[in-house]
């Protein structure tokens, strides 16, 4: 049997005001997770998200999410334990996290550990950055993805 993958996957569109969040902390993650933790940045595809849950055991995503609350809020989701909540509604991507995470565990592909944390996002207009508020959510993001994985944060 193949070795299971651990995995990071920052999602969102990188043009897109604080849709960019997950990719952004992606970025910040890249050589500072241990060994064995592969970041991955995406768009949010629902197939590329199934292609990259295939042979994974452990996967942490981040992205965007919509609930009414303020902007830059932090939320830890455990997805594998059941469905995500309403925040992943609104979606630039072609259908969003939820209904991919969703589709996975219909078809028995999601990963036995399946955590998300979701950024409470503000503006999602093209051409923006992320809003100050999100931008300020990104270190300690990236602190607690570190911290799943028991890798110390420097």
């Amino acid at each position: 049997m193949a070795p299971r993958q651990t995995l990071v996957i920052g999602v969102g569109h990188p043009d897109r005001g604080d849709d960019a969040v997950g990719r952004v902390i992606a970025e910040r993650l890249a050589g500072r997770t241990p060994d064995g933790v592969t970041v991955i940045d995406t768009d949010g595809d629902a197939g590329r998200l199934l292609d990259l849950f295939e042979g994974a055991d452990n996967v942490v995503i981040v992205d965007a999410a919509v609930s009414g609350g303020a902007p830059g809020t932090i939320r830890r989701i455990d997805a594998a334990a059941g469905a995500l909540p309403p925040v992943f509604a609104m979606s630039t991507h072609a259908i969003g996290l939820a209904d991919a995470v969703e589709l996975a565990r219909t078809l028995d592909r999601l990963p036995a550990r399946c955590i998300v944390y979701a950024v409470e996002g503000a503006t999602f207009d093209l051409g923006q950055p992320l809003s100050p508020e999100v931008a300020a959510a990104v270190d300690d993001v990236v602190a607690r993805v570190l911290d799943e994985f028991g890798a110390e944060v420097t």
